[in-house]
């Protein structure tokens, strides 16, 4: 009796042991911002901005990175919190960086298809770069949706890309891996859209917790009640809620032109996929090819990556599967030991020369091509930087005139 008491009060103790040290973090300062790492906005268009990350190493490379982020969510889960930054490790290693901002579409972008996004938006920043830096072809890496646009953007623009690193990016839509592509494949997007205008980034986040409620909206909670005391995991914490509640709408046309000519024709792969008048043929994607994806990623399973380096012109492929899933490939501190530091030298590897400078061709399909000034290319990026929004016109608008 006597030891079943004092353990009683031993266990009665520690809770509320447990309760003070909570109250003290839960009342106290916390760090929780994320996205830290200094840039510079050197462009915009439209809701679209270009984020300029400038790295400080001593020994850097050539060749400028731009990374292309998915339209749903934000591209801050590249700069979650110090330490954990897949952005610093690149600067770390030498790289500059541009990164796109796909900003919060409207009400009048419901009509943004994926053309606009591929032809439009990423070919006028690409050429934006290749301009700024003097150099012929950059270095090209998209995240999940915004690696399926890279994919789409190399095999028609090969000319303008070195090397090509693909993450968690579906390409192959004919699988029955994850409860996503069944319902990708069942669902009336041509209804959907027509009543809601643009798909609600809140709808979307619903049902990817629908997705394993078990876990993301469950046992994730419990983990939170269990570990409160601990400063660093409620820190940590919070920083992921608020990336995965800041999340954009997606253009009307876009997600309706992606669920049905991607999850249910699966044309990207077949070579069937047209943009903008022409083919999207997967064997012009001739140059070096990174593909990375997750073992256990429950939204863009294996099955929906692995099929990409056989299907492209290149011969310098490589595909690498990380034990983890669609998210911890790029948070998980076991991961950041593995995933951004491959990429890093495998870049580096292939960094050579850069390109002589080209002319940069214009094909009319923005306003942004004409406002630059050819003697001094300085021009639109200053504009670019400052408050005005203004200052470049919207590309619709200029193609309407």
């Amino acid at each position: 009796m006597n030891r079943t008491m004092s353990a009683v009060a031993e266990q009665n103790e520690m809770m509320w042991d447990f309760v003070d040290d909570a109250a003290d973090v839960l009342l106290g300062d916390l760090d929780t911002e994320i996205a830290s790492t200094p840039y510079e906005v050197v462009y915009r268009q439209d809701r679209v901005k270009v984020k300029y990350y400038r790295s400080e190493a001593k020994t850097k490379m050539k060749t400028p990175l731009l990374i292309t982020y998915a339209l749903i969510n934000r591209e801050t889960m590249l700069d979650l919190q110090p330490g954990r930054s897949v952005v610093q490790t690149f600067l770390d290693s030498g790289m500059d960086i541009y990164m796109i901002d796909w900003g919060y579409p409207t009400r009048k972008d419901r009509f943004m298809g994926i053309d606009d996004h591929v032809n439009g938006y990423m070919d006028d920043v690409v050429d934006f770069i290749r301009e700024r830096e003097q150099i012929d072809k950059i270095n090209l890496m998209g995240i999940c949706m915004g690696g399926t646009f890279c994919v789409m953007y190399s095999a028609l623009h090969p000319e303008k890309i070195k090397n090509l690193v693909t993450t968690v990016a579906p390409t192959s839509f004919d699988t029955d891996q994850g409860l996503l592509h069944s319902w990708m494949r069942s669902v009336n997007v041509d209804r959907m859209m027509d009543t809601l205008g643009n798909m609600p980034g809140d709808l979307m986040n619903f049902g990817f917790l629908l997705l394993n409620p078990a876990r993301l909206m469950i046992d994730k909670y419990l983990s939170f009640m269990e570990n409160m005391n601990s400063k660093d995991f409620v820190e940590n914490f919070v920083r992921m809620e608020k990336w995965i509640f800041d999340s954009p709408d997606v253009p009307g046309e876009t997600f309706r032109e992606f669920v049905k000519e991607c999850y249910q024709e699966n044309k990207l792969i077949r070579n069937q996929l047209v943009l903008g008048g022409r083919t999207v043929d997967l064997k012009n994607v001739t140059m070096p090819l990174l593909n990375i994806y997750g073992q256990y990623d429950h939204l863009v399973p294996p099955a929906a990556c692995e099929q990409l380096t056989k299907a492209v012109g290149g011969s310098d492929v490589e595909d690498v599967c990380i034990n983890t899933g669609h998210i911890g490939i790029y948070v998980s501190s076991k991961c950041q030991k593995e995933f951004a530091p491959r990429i890093s030298q495998w870049l580096k590897d292939r960094d050579g020369d850069a390109a002589a400078p080209q002319p940069v061709k214009t094909t009319g399909r923005s306003s942004k091509k004409s406002l630059k000034n050819k003697k001094n290319p300085d021009t639109i990026v200053k504009r670019a930087a400052g408050d005005d929004e203004t200052a470049i016109t919207s590309r619709r608008e200029k193609e309407q005139v």
